[in-house]
């Protein structure tokens, strides 16, 4: 028998839970809205099989193995911490908590307990062939990280909902929002920790530019914007090494593009010389594209088999959710004080 999932928040990442959910074997046994009305609604949307009343309800009910919160940020920690207080497994949405503080506090409650965030794009099979590169040697020492996070849906003063509420999005709202999202796959691949970071926000928060430099020696920098017209979700990566460099860009995931000394290189997800690591995410034959909700399904499915026991390669958990708020703290501090900052490891 599957896994019993309660989804809480039921806008657009609720509906991406619900696929992935019952792509990895699970049924959606609960939903809870911001409303009892909306949840009815969204149960059927979903095809969930029951509405609670209130969040609250939901963790609490005997039907609910796995809860899947994703919620506006602000609601992140208290719903997190009534799951694990409860003993169920959570998968919360990122940024894990809106302060350093409530995140480190979550992150230690959840120590020992299934708790993940969904870094999903560690699920893409070109990235983490990256990783089984950069970690082989391939490309020799990494001495550069760059790239950029662009979208545009805040471009030309549109709406931001509840993101633009400080409270709940942040002065950084796009850095706490995305940025992360750079970060993670940065040091994921690379194998190294950003130590120290100069930073600007501009924008209303909806644009920030990072400078940075990692405990291997590596120096780098990133664009994160969600002004910039005509950018969908541009999270474009580059690692530059001694022997190779290795490139992933989000619009077009199915290509690693590799730069070396004789020429470039396109080489297309499931190569016969790609890693097993690469090979376990690449779900369907060459030539039919995996995207973003293949990423959450794995992301689950992984979930769900650390539940069970297993211990998956590459899982994001609350530490790496922690890690995040780490980074976005480091952000605001530098950009409060126009000047490089440390950022603990």
């Amino acid at each position: 028998m599957g896994l019993r999932a309660g989804i809480i928040g039921t806008g657009f990442i609720g509906a991406v839970h619900a696929h992935a959910v019952r792509a990895a074997g699970g049924t959606v046994s609960r939903v809870a809205a911001s409303t009892p009305d909306r949840a009815v609604a969204a149960a059927q949307r979903l095809g969930a099989a029951a509405a609670s009343g209130s969040a609250e309800e939901l963790i609490d009910a005997d039907d609910v193995d796995v809860v899947h919160v994703c919620t506006p940020n602000s609601l992140h920690v208290p719903l997190a911490r009534r799951s694990l207080d409860a003993g169920k497994p959570v998968a919360c949405e990122k940024p894990l908590a809106t302060t350093l503080a409530d995140a480190s506090s979550l992150a230690g409650l959840a120590r020992g307990q299934v708790a993940t965030v969904p870094f999903v794009y560690r699920f893409y099979p070109v990235v983490r062939e990256i990783r089984a590169r950069v970690a082989a040697g391939d490309a020799g020492a990494v001495h550069v990280l760059h790239g950029a996070y662009l979208q545009d849906w805040q471009a030309a003063s549109a709406p931001a909902g509840w993101r633009a509420d400080p409270a709940e999005g942040g002065t950084h709202r796009a850095f706490a929002d995305v940025g992360v999202h750079w970060c993670d796959l940065a040091e994921f691949t690379s194998g190294q920790r950003i130590t120290r970071l100069c930073a600007v926000t501009a924008e209303s928060g909806t644009t920030t530019t990072v400078q940075l430099a990692t405990d291997a020696g590596a120096l780098g920098s990133v664009v994160i914007s969600q002004s910039s017209l005509g950018r969908r979700n541009a999270l474009l990566l580059s690692l530059d090494g001694e022997r190779a460099s290795y490139r992933f860009d989000q619009e077009d995931p199915e290509t690693l593009r590799i730069g070396q000394v004789d020429g470039d290189l396109a080489q297309h997800r499931g190569s016969p010389s790609f890693s097993a690591d690469s090979a376990r995410l690449s779900l369907i034959p060459p030539g039919h594209p995996q995207g973003y909700q293949d990423c959450f399904n794995a992301f689950v499915a992984d979930t769900y088999a650390a539940i069970g026991g297993a211990v998956p390669e590459g899982l994001p958990t609350f530490d790496d959710g922690l890690r995040a708020a780490v980074l976005v703290d480091a952000v605001i501090r530098s950009h409060e004080s126009g000047s490089w900052v440390e950022v603990p490891a």
